[in-house]
């Protein structure tokens, strides 16, 4: 069977519409189907295509005709080569492409036209793949603590084996055999640990990898945390740790604060802190409450927590707003504006590279488990929701991803170039 060209931007949206209509849950749409909820959810999200065979499985499982999900693929055609040309971000110079004459090009010459996003969309995929692997090449601890081992057993080795070959007079037997021991346990060293990193760049190639426990329980969490003993993402034995404790946790809080007062009080406050002050509870709870939950006016949130060292511990991404990887998070966050004035609320609309824009709620805290004689712990969260119409909200802040993938040019908190070409 011929493989259909991605053209199909709209069919996602169309599958979480009919699922979100049905009251069904992403984990069981995905096994009626035969795929995992983690792919379904990058299905709905238009960052996976579909063939026949899976929108027709799909279809069974939604209960409605394939054609409907498929429905408006002209339209997407058109849309998609339009975001073709705007990718290219002015590089064809004066030679425009004549966008009044789309639809025209598109009915007389399909395949061009199909052939055209097809390239677009290969050229975005390897895109990605470059800053993905970019980033994991450069900031991967496991792959610069591996790279500093190879070094150190070659430069043991290098060494032991110079010794060796100026010539042995003056070495006692029992010195030459320390020698020759010295270079047989720093050779095995070096070929373990070169195994060890070859098959780590072998993985690079699989989309599916997670490098940290954290990877893998951020997955789980995007997949709809089904339960322990059938969440395919959770590889490790400390991830499955991590994911237990999150469990217990939201338990916790949901005692603390249930899932009808929460919905109630959120319907007649217009932000959090409003709500935690209508419920008498601490605003950090709400916060979060309010991401897991998502009632009437917080659909679509996203919730980051990071510690006092500025590192996440907790990552819920909103829909659109780009999450880098672990460690290399934007200096401008309102999350990291906050540590530095704990306990006061911070509101501020964020605009992102490609120029969504989000409200964002921040709050730090301060406490000292051990006493005053112990450590002062810090942590911060920000909740994250796609902007809304209030004109109260005209200071925008111009944040990105990150700086190695922010293409944003004159950032004052720039810590590196970036690969990709200015904004």
């Amino acid at each position: 069977m011929t493989k259909r060209s991605p053209t199909h931007v709209l069919t996602g949206t169309r599958i979480r519409e009919r699922r979100l209509a049905l009251a069904r849950k992403q984990a069981d749409v995905a096994q009626a189907a035969g795929i995992s909820a983690a792919y379904l959810n990058l299905i709905e999200h238009n960052r996976r295509p579909v063939g026949d065979a899976l929108v027709a499985r799909l279809a069974v499982a939604l209960e409605v005709p394939a054609a409907e999900l498929e429905s408006g693929r002209e339209e997407a055609r058109l849309a998609a080569l339009r975001e073709a040309v705007a990718a290219l971000d002015g590089r064809l110079g004066t030679g425009l492409p004549e966008l009044e004459q789309t639809a025209e090009f598109a009915a007389r010459f399909p395949g061009w036209a199909d052939a055209l996003v097809a390239a677009a969309a290969q050229n975005r995929a390897l895109s990605l793949r470059l800053v993905s692997l970019s980033e994991r090449m450069t900031q991967d601890p496991y792959l610069l603590a591996t790279l500093h081992e190879v070094l150190s057993a070659v430069t043991a080795l290098r060494s032991t084996a110079a010794i060796l070959a100026e010539g042995d007079e003056g070495l006692t037997p029992a010195w030459r055999e320390r020698f020759f021991a010295n270079l047989d346990h720093d050779s095995q060293r070096l070929s373990t640990t070169a195994q060890a990193l070859v098959a780590y760049l072998d993985s690079f190639e699989a989309d599916s990898t997670f490098l940290t426990p954290q990877d893998e329980v951020e997955a789980w969490m995007t997949a709809g945390s089904p339960p322990l003993d059938q969440a395919t993402d959770l590889a490790s034995d400390a991830a499955r740790d991590l994911a237990r404790a999150h469990l217990e946790r939201m338990a916790a809080e949901r005692a603390a604060l249930p899932d009808a007062d929460l919905a109630r009080a959120a319907s007649g406050a217009p932000d959090p802190l409003a709500v935690a002050q209508m419920l008498g509870r601490p605003l950090d709870l709400v916060m979060r409450r309010l991401a897991a939950l998502r009632p009437r006016g917080y659909e679509g949130a996203g919730l980051l927590v990071c510690d006092g060292a500025g590192v996440m511990v907790l990552r819920r991404a909103a829909q659109g707003f780009a999450l880098p990887r672990q460690g290399d998070a934007c200096a401008l966050w309102p999350l990291f504006r906050a540590l530095i004035n704990p306990q006061a609320a911070i509101r501020l609309r964020v605009e992102m590279p490609g120029g969504a824009r989000f409200d964002t709620f921040s709050f730090a805290t301060r406490i000292q488990p051990a006493g005053l004689d112990g450590p002062v712990l810090s942590a911060a969260q920000m909740l994250i929701l796609p902007a809304g119409p209030d004109p109260a909200h005209d200071a925008v802040l111009r944040v990105g991803p990150s700086c190695r993938i922010c293409p944003r040019d004159g950032c004052p908190a720039r810590r590196e170039p970036s690969i990709l070409a200015p904004a």
